[in-house]
């Protein structure tokens, strides 16, 4: 049987490097965006639901709904590389520096 442990907005996180408020942390398939600082070792909170603007290298486009990646790597969304973020929130032009990207749809 079933009880609920937690919403599913947030998920507690043991940090194990610090992680800045804003960074995205990826969690081994899911990505989430860290609200405030987490120390190094310490357990905070990241969130795993909402729309963000995370930042993307330029020159590549993307219609409102297609999904999107994080790639951990280089620090970018990506459309085909990386780890499955989400779906963009609105149309990615190819000067754009950040998008807006549903987490986990």
């Amino acid at each position: 049987m079933a009880s609920l442990v937690q919403y599913g907005e947030h998920l507690d996180y043991t940090a194990g490097s610090a992680v800045a408020a804003g960074e995205v942390v990826v969690i081994g398939s899911l990505v989430s965006v860290a609200p405030r600082p987490i120390a190094a070792g310490e357990t905070g909170v990241v969130a795993i639901e909402g729309v963000y603007s995370i930042p993307c290298a330029s020159g590549a486009t993307g219609a409102q709904g297609s999904a999107i990646n994080w790639y951990a790597t280089s620090g970018v969304a990506h459309a085909t590389t990386g780890t499955a973020a989400g779906k963009l929130a609105k149309a990615r032009l190819a000067a754009d520096t950040t998008v807006h990207v549903v987490l986990n749809r």
